[in-house]
């Protein structure tokens, strides 16, 4: 598989409600996530930050993946994407971000995400 075919799958789980399963096969042990809020070390740290967020979540409406690639040679994908959220609190918001993944082998060692805060 391309590190882009990985990137599609992982958008495809992540699009049909499998975050959590695409976050398990896809992110490595070391990944490091950052973001304007912060940055976040370790496998077992960023998927309990996963697990938060979706706990915030009331109804999920859909994702769409604006554009997708990838620089094979050296491992790096980058997928432009929003998503659909109403959160427990009753607000509704369209999350729109970038992310850029660094792969080694199958995994993602780091992901950093571009978004308005």
């Amino acid at each position: 598989m391309t590190y882009l075919e990985k990137a599609q799958d992982l958008y495809n789980k992540i699009g049909s409600g499998q975050l959590l399963e695409g976050f398990d096969q896809y992110y490595g042990d070391n990944v490091v996530m950052t973001e304007p809020r912060g940055t976040r070390e370790g496998k077992a740290v960023c998927r309990e930050y996963e697990v938060q967020f979706l706990g915030m979540v009331k109804e999920f409406h859909g994702m769409e993946v604006q554009s997708i690639t990838s620089d094979e040679k050296n491992g790096v994908t980058i997928v432009e994407s929003s998503m659909d959220v109403t959160f427990q609190d009753g607000n509704r918001a369209n999350m729109e971000q970038v992310a850029v993944q660094r792969w080694e082998g199958d995994h993602i060692v780091h992901e950093r995400f571009y978004y308005q805060a």
